[in-house]
């Protein structure tokens, strides 16, 4: 027969007890940190599959960074476009009226000159239109202004593009030349010119044809940037829809269930008071413990 001492019994029942309590303070410990998974070696196939979602929601963050700040730029180039395009009509409207010489007195010519000089500054104005301190229509470039009034040139290093997806990108500024020329072949220049022929009594009808150019190339790159601005808020939703799905994929690795870890947080209580009930049951003091 197995002799079981009072040592090994006592031995035997520190065991149990460090066991029950090991399995107490492992559910405590999630109970309070609400993490099914506390360190690494506690599952590390769960450890590795957390850390490549989280990597995941990382550069989905990244993306939708990326979104916004393309959404403001081709916002505020929308809305550039729109006043450009209205002052382009405006332009056509006063070239119109000033090419009805018969019907217009000099004083009425230098009204819509003036007006014209005007339509001028406020197209400058649109041309140098910036987002967070960078022109809508000057690419990288960082010059003071986006075109140059004495040479009406516009400044320009390279396009500027935005990523919004892992294979997506889009590009967020507008080619100023493509919009209002440049030199003697720009909008500006015309607007001179119709001025001055409106001043130095040139018919200007056949500046019409000219102005109407310049609207269909506002109006061309106007819809380029509207396609632009529908792909970034397409790509906002998708975004939006990964970082839900990407979360639940996280939350199901390391967040608890709390209704089970409070079911189990009970049960092993009990079962850690009935381990100890029982120690102090078993290990009754014998007289060798008083003969000591």
């Amino acid at each position: 027969m197995m002799r079981i001492t009072t040592s090994s019994l006592s031995a035997a029942t520190d065991r149990n007890l460090q066991a029950a309590m090991n399995r107490l303070a492992t559910i405590q410990d999630k109970a309070g940190t609400q993490k099914e998974i506390g360190r690494p070696s506690d599952d590390p196939s769960g450890t590795a599959n957390a850390m490549a979602i989280r990597a995941q929601q990382s550069q989905n963050d990244q993306f939708m960074r990326n979104v916004m700040d393309a959404n403001g730029w081709l916002s505020t180039a929308d809305k550039a476009l729109s006043t450009t395009t209205d002052l382009i009509h405006q332009l056509r409207d006063l070239t119109v009226k000033g090419a009805n010489d018969g019907a217009l007195s000099p004083d009425a010519k230098e009204a819509i000159a003036l007006e014209l000089e005007q339509v001028f500054e406020s197209l400058l104005v649109a041309a140098n239109t910036q987002y967070n301190g960078r022109h809508v229509f000057a690419g990288s470039s960082d010059t003071g202004t986006a075109i140059d009034k004495a040479t009406l040139t516009f400044g320009k290093n390279s396009d500027v593009e935005r990523r919004i997806g892992p294979n997506s990108s889009v590009r967020v500024d507008a080619d100023g030349a493509n919009v209002f020329g440049e030199g003697t072949a720009s909008v500006f220049a015309l607007v001179k010119n119709i001025v001055t022929d409106l001043r130095g009594g040139t018919n200007i009808s056949s500046r019409i044809t000219e102005v109407d150019g310049f609207l269909q190339k506002t109006l061309g790159v106007h819809s380029t940037i509207g396609a632009s601005h529908a792909s970034v808020l397409a790509a906002d939703e998708a975004l939006l829809t990964d970082a839900v799905s990407l979360e639940g994929r996280r939350s199901l690795i390391e967040d608890i269930d709390l209704g089970s870890v409070a079911l189990e947080l009970k049960k092993q209580e009990v079962a850690y008071q009935a381990a100890l009930s029982a120690a102090a049951r078993t290990l009754q003091p014998s007289l060798m413990d008083f003969l000591r």
